[in-house]
């Protein structure tokens, strides 16, 4: 009798790999749950229930910037279940999974390509995504910055950080700005990807002393940063079409800011606004650029810098922290894991 082989799939490792990378972030922020869990009582509960609506209409928001986008071609593909659940497992890939903004792309990807929505497509609805908030940011901080600064609550030695916030951004603008110069021109795009695909298979072949000649298909690369050409060249064409997701996206950051808002009222402290305001667009450009932990850290460290003290900066943004990725874990864990399981979606 032959004896059967035995095959791990790629959606096993898949599962495996998240409960341990959940568990990982549940582990490294344990000493702050238990905190969390001290504090509770100095917060007002009934305002803390509020979470439960806000947060459910912020995944939401966050899906319709994309399928706004996509209801023009794709409206009659997306049912408004399929809107709600793709939202919240996005969500919980990218707070609940170590794997900073890289994560939720190539999430966002898997999950859109039984739709016809190409690699290229949605990256370019995830840079969008990330575009729109970034200004919104940058817009609630600069007047977060001036309300504060005509009222005087700006502590002397603290104007760096005003500057470090504004220069921070303004990277961001322009690396968005040099994206959106390469993906303009076909022949621009067509060099990048050409480049990137060489670099990569070069430095491949020289670690793999030979071994290994390529890791990136080159017209597969090409194919991708044409799609990324494509999106440009259709929204240029028709700019109303990027109306719907901006409204969204403005949407979408006021509720953002709005849950680090409700945990301050809960402690009796809705004077924080712009002090979250602030903090919020330097940690948000830390979420996008680094793996997992330094969001909280920068924005609570900007806090206290503009004069919170240490003990307040840290219960809200430790507890919201908490609430948000437990939300996250109780809303998303199922979805997900019936979609890589294949037992969801299309």
């Amino acid at each position: 009798m032959a004896k059967k082989k035995f095959v791990i799939s790629f959606r096993t490792i898949l599962s495996v790999a998240t409960v341990f990378l959940v568990g990982y972030v549940v582990w490294q922020n344990w000493p702050d749950i238990v905190d969390t869990w001290y504090h509770l009582q100095e917060a007002n509960l009934f305002v803390l229930l509020l979470l439960v609506p806000e947060q459910l209409f912020m995944y939401y928001a966050c899906g319709q910037i994309f399928f706004s986008y996509l209801s023009k071609k794709y409206a009659k593909v997306f049912s408004k279940k399929d809107k709600f659940l793709i939202s919240t497992e996005l969500n919980f890939v990218n707070h609940a999974v170590p794997a900073g903004g890289l994560g939720g792309l190539a999430y966002l990807t898997y999950r859109l390509h039984p739709y016809g929505i190409t690699a290229g497509q949605a990256s370019f609805l995830y840079i969008f995504r990330y575009a729109v908030t970034t200004v919104v940011n940058y817009f609630q901080a600069l007047v977060a910055i001036i309300i504060l600064a005509v009222l005087g609550l700006i502590p002397a030695e603290a104007t760096w950080i005003i500057w470090v916030s504004l220069l921070m951004n303004f990277g961001v603008f322009m690396m968005l700005a040099l994206i959106v110069f390469v993906a303009s021109s076909k022949k621009r795009i067509n060099f990048f990807g050409k480049t990137i695909s060489a670099l990569v298979n070069n430095l491949v072949r020289f670690l793999t002393f030979g071994k290994k000649k390529k890791i990136l298909n080159p017209q597969k690369i090409d194919d991708y940063f044409l799609d990324i050409y494509e999106c440009v060249l259709i929204v240029k064409k028709d700019k109303k079409a990027l109306v719907a997701p901006t409204m969204w996206g403005l949407i979408y950051s006021f509720f953002e800011i709005a849950t680090y808002w409700i945990v301050a009222i809960s402690l009796g402290r809705p004077e924080l606004l712009p002090f979250i305001l602030v903090g919020e667009a330097i940690g948000s450009v830390f979420d996008g650029i680094v793996p997992y932990g330094l969001y909280e850290l920068g924005m609570a460290g900007v806090m206290i810098a503009l004069g919170v003290d240490f003990p307040t900066a840290t219960i809200v943004t430790v507890m919201t922290r908490v609430f948000t990725l437990l939300f996250t874990i109780v809303t998303g864990t199922g979805p997900y894991y019936k979609v890589i399981r294949g037992k969801n979606g299309k």
